[in-house]
């Protein structure tokens, strides 16, 4: 899925106009417990629109930082005044579209069915990261503040360097930081993958579920194995070789019965989230609130958990484009999905089912990634998986509890999705996006 930033010209608008809105990816079920290969899409993925053409990061960073480039309102950007100089100038005709969404990979079977046939896993012949020789060290970032009641367990361990090559692959590393997440029943795992071959890339990639799983240890030899990190953490751990037709694939590697690091440029399992600005979940509300992050790189499961307790402000991991994930090229962002309120995280943060409104059928999603000098949030509809509606309010707030370092408004309420300077904005189907250049932004969750 892409997030389209729209870039709108000085003479085209008087004020700002919303920009293009997030798009769901199509609509994912669990995999069968027979041993199918599933395929799912490319993670979100953010990219900057001009006159309906894609445009490169480095001109939009360089727009900004020379001012040929200004914020504008609900997260769109005018062009300044053209300077006499035409060097890394961007064109300032008219746009067209503001919106893109990324199709899913062509593959032998995508994210809505599973093969019928069975694939029989052979590990990989070689590991897509050179061994290497590691010793246990405290890293220097801090965490961030946790509040009573987010799913964090304390943050153990959270920076601690990974001992790589000398952790039995049947120890779930929790001292490193890593969440265990036992509902999903995959001993604490929240994915684990087993490719089948590497051509340029691991194809015949076998999802493993619980029913495939008949032992306590899922991550297996030659398993790349995922988990969930503290609030205002993220999975650090992918390898470099990926999807021979776009799959992701991420987590730790079992490699001759121990775990080993994936990506040793990142020495601890977990990293934060952008420091450029801050972003945090509060409820408001007498219930939980579970916010479910997509495992990718990975299964992309909604298996990431954030319990948002009744009265708490929790810390949401906005991934920061120059350290994350690249996906076929192009920086990607976080997605959460937003259950109704009072749904626990083990019910939300897994594959759900079309009977009930949450885990991959919950209501609404939530998009979060810094790139270009900002941090774009988004609310958005799990379309075009759902029509349900959330039942509660969620309003994008800045500083205070004001507006005045966000580029413009984004609320749902009633079943709307409201923008505008006094959101006089609203659908019921179109979301809204935010850009925050510094300080804090909080998505406030409210009863309706």
């Amino acid at each position: 899925m892409k997030i389209a930033i729209a870039f709108l010209a000085a003479a085209a608008v008087a004020t700002a106009q919303p920009h293009g809105h997030p798009h769901h990816h199509v609509e994912k079920r669990s995999p069968s417990p027979v041993a199918d290969v599933v395929y799912v899409p490319g993670p979100t993925m953010v990219v900057y629109v001009l006159n309906g053409q894609e445009i490169a990061e480095a001109d939009v960073e360089e727009g900004v930082r020379n001012g040929t480039l200004v914020w504008a309102h609900d997260s769109a950007l005018s062009a300044a005044a053209t300077p006499a100089s035409t060097s890394n100038v961007i064109s300032t005709s008219a746009p067209s579209s503001t919106t893109s969404s990324a199709a899913p990979s062509s593959t032998s079977s995508d994210s809505s069915s599973s093969s019928s046939s069975t694939s029989v896993y052979v590990p990989p012949s070689s590991s897509s990261v050179a061994p290497t020789s590691t010793s246990e060290a405290a890293a220097s970032s801090a965490a961030p503040t946790i509040s009573s009641g987010s799913y964090s367990h304390g943050n153990h361990g959270v920076d601690t360097h990974f001992d790589d090559g000398n952790v039995d692959c049947s120890t779930f590393p929790s001292d490193y930081g890593a969440v265990a997440v036992d509902w999903i029943g995959l001993g604490g795992w929240t994915g684990i993958q087993q490719p089948g071959s590497n051509n340029g890339g691991y194809d015949n990639i076998m999802t493993v579920t619980k029913q495939t799983c008949s032992s306590g240890n899922c991550c297996t030899e030659g398993s790349f194995c995922s988990y969930a990190c503290p609030a205002g953490y993220q999975k650090a751990q992918w390898p470099t070789t990926q999807g021979a037709t776009g799959q992701s694939v991420g987590g730790i590697l079992c490699q001759n019965g121990k775990l080993r690091l994936t990506n040793p440029s990142q020495r601890s399992l977990c990293m934060p989230g952008t420091d450029k600005v801050s972003v945090s979940v509060k409820n408001t509300m007498s219930k939980n609130a579970a916010v479910c992050r997509t495992d990718y790189p990975g299964t992309e499961g909604e298996t990431i958990p954030l319990d948002a307790q009744p009265g708490t402000t929790v810390p949401l991991t906005c991934p920061e484009a120059a350290n994350y994930y690249t996906w076929k090229g192009g920086s990607t962002s976080a997605q959460y999905y937003v259950n109704p309120a009072g749904v626990s995280v083990a019910d939300a943060c897994q594959w759900g089912s079309p009977g009930n409104p949450w885990g991959n059928y919950a209501p609404m999603n939530i998009g979060a990634g810094y790139s270009a000098g900002a941090a774009w949030l988004s609310i958005f509809q799990n379309a075009p998986t759902t029509t349900a509606q959330l039942d509660f309010t969620v309003e994008i707030v800045g500083d205070n509890g004001d507006y005045g370092n966000l580029s413009g408004r984004c609320k749902y309420i009633n079943g709307q999705y409201c923008s505008g300077n006094n959101y006089e904005n609203c659908s019921p189907t179109v979301g809204c996006t935010v850009a925050v250049t510094s300080g804090s932004a909080t998505f406030v969750f409210s009863a309706s």
